[in-house]
């Protein structure tokens, strides 16, 4: 207990400094950051670049990234009334290229995939479900037009997967947290935490039009708003929303690529990246990786998963926080990730070996319970035999 409140003071002083050592923040937060005081939430804010080191600029980008937002909720969510409020006021049937009808069908075809993925969120949580307690006050006012489920129909919300056609197997197995039940919507007044999702999402896929939304985005997202909205500061906390928008955008435009099929085999695209998971167990460990040679367990069939959701549906919420923690500690993530996986292999390897192909990737795509700390303490061995 006394180091654990050791731990606690030292956060505490790092993360009150006008200048920040973000040095000190990363040795810091590689081995956990503490639950209390809302830690998490700005030492994730300062590793993905949100925050700068220095203090005196925060409130200054802090208030205008959150009028940004809200001017993109204003200005991207067209509603499709006669009235005000960014309303579409041509002609439903135009095909002309700026018509604001065109973009709202075409705005509903990606909604749909959004609204389908949110909507089954951390269902082992029930968080998404739950109301927020800052809702977006000029849509959940605005008597439905700006509420996006709205848009869509539950009819066509089948179970989602992560696809990949052209890299392995057709459709690449979900892990069995996805929830058996879509999120309901809640009365106007209100918003569950997945709504507020879905239009972080949205928002993401209008002004990124050239990669949009790909599914398993929802899955890189959840574990940031939750930590987000979950902080027990009220400005953070009232402002989850908008600061989330921005810290994924952050962390993105890192593993953008990994989303793009066309860059598949560029250096920074997932197929090069599973090539390096598979030199890197080679070199850990000849036997395993003979064995998934042999039995033609092809590193598509689960570490696409792994690698391009950042392990975001292997372990259960809390464990994906601690390990992103070390995560975004590290100075090269991408190296890190490789290891983490490499070391998630190795740790199953016995369970494998006396496998058949069938078993195996069950196993694979479906990893055993365990400590995550154990793995965590294997991927740091890893790294250090390098």
């Amino acid at each position: 207990m006394t180091n654990y409140k050791a731990r606690l003071k030292l956060f505490e002083n790092t993360l009150a400094a006008d200048e920040i050592d973000l040095n000190e923040v990363r040795k810091l937060c590689f081995n956990g950051i503490p639950e209390e005081r809302g830690f998490r939430s700005l030492c994730w804010k300062l590793m993905l670049c949100y925050l700068s080191p220095q203090r005196e600029t925060w409130s200054e980008t802090l208030s205008a990234q959150r009028q940004s937002y809200n001017q993109f909720i204003d200005e991207m969510i067209i509603t499709p009334d006669g009235g005000s409020d960014g309303a579409i006021c041509d002609h439903p049937l135009s095909n002309n290229p700026g018509s604001q009808w065109n973009a709202y069908f075409k705005d509903n075809e990606v909604l749909l995939q959004i609204d389908k993925d949110v909507r089954r969120l951390n269902p082992e949580m029930s968080f998404f479900q739950q109301a927020t307690e800052y809702p977006c006050k000029s849509v959940v006012y605005s008597g439905g037009r700006k509420r996006l489920h709205r848009r869509v129909h539950n009819s066509l919300l089948n179970s989602a997967n992560v696809e990949r056609k052209g890299l392995g197997p057709t459709t690449i197995a979900l892990s069995s947290r996805k929830s058996m039940e879509d999120y309901s919507p809640l009365d106007e007044g209100s918003e569950a935490h997945w709504e507020v999702v879905e239009r972080i999402l949205f928002l993401y896929a209008k002004l990124n039009p050239g990669q949009g939304y790909v599914q398993g985005m929802n899955e890189i997202i959840g574990p940031i708003y939750y930590c987000f909205a979950s902080d027990p500061t009220v400005e953070w906390k009232q402002h989850a929303e908008a600061d989330c928008f921005f810290t994924f955008t952050k962390l993105m435009s890192e593993i953008r690529d990994f989303f793009i099929k066309s860059l598949d085999e560029a250096e920074s695209g997932i197929g090069h990246l599973m090539t390096r998971l598979m030199n890197e167990v080679k070199a850990r460990d000849s036997s395993i990786y003979l064995y998934l040679k042999e039995m033609q367990l092809l590193p598509q069939y689960y570490s696409f998963r792994w690698l391009t959701l950042l392990l975001s549906q292997e372990f259960p919420l809390p464990d994906v926080l601690r390990i992103w923690d070390s995560l975004f500690s590290s100075s090269d993530r991408q190296t890190f990730l490789i290891h983490l996986c490499c070391a998630m292999i190795i740790l199953i390897k016995d369970e494998l070996l006396e496998g058949d192909f069938s078993s195996s990737v069950k196993l694979l795509q479906n990893y055993p319970s365990i400590d995550i700390q154990v793995v965590l303490n294997k991927t740091v061995e890893l790294s250090r035999k390098m």
